[in-house]
């Protein structure tokens, strides 16, 4: 959550030629509603079961550039799809940076409460063996994007 996946995934499949995914656009294109609307409405496992149905349509094209939310790899199904079939790269960042580009967190669901600081600890720690099963990771605190989409960009010549 406000690692810069939307705007590094845009940048990236911009210079790699490659269509670009949001996940969570993909899933508010399908259903008419906003992410926080169908948080408020189905609640939290509401929005999961969205969001798996909608990886596995989005696996099935090929050349994009896929930006998920943070919590996707949560769900050992998709986070063994998107191991199998993607090369993932975890985008990381210091807490004060992410609260920080979070801003008042009006727009994230999960950050609804009040201490911001001790929920984003919280979720960093659930989710922080199942980050760690990425492919490669990218710590993006004090990079710009484009540095950022560099890193990446080296990364997938080391893959090749």
């Amino acid at each position: 959550m406000a690692v810069g996946k939307s705007a590094v995934g845009r940048t990236l499949a911009r210079r790699l030629k490659r269509r670009f995914v949001d996940l969570d656009r993909a899933i508010e294109r399908a259903t008419g509603l906003k992410v926080r609307q169908i948080f408020d409405q189905q609640g939290e496992p509401g929005f999961r079961k969205l969001e798996k149905e909608t990886l596995a349509r989005v696996l099935g094209e090929d050349r994009q550039v896929i930006a998920t939310g943070g919590g996707l790899v949560m769900d050992e199904d998709n986070l063994e799809l998107l191991r199998q079939k993607t090369l993932l790269i975890c985008l990381t960042a210091s807490t004060e940076v992410l609260l920080k580009r979070a801003g008042n967190g009006a727009k994230r669901p999960l950050l609804k409460g009040a201490n911001r600081r001790e929920r984003m600890e919280e979720l960093l720690q659930q989710r922080e063996k199942k980050y760690a099963l990425a492919h490669s990771s990218v710590d993006t605190t004090g990079l710009t994007v484009n540095q950022v989409v560099d890193k990446i960009i080296g990364l997938l010549k080391v893959e090749s």
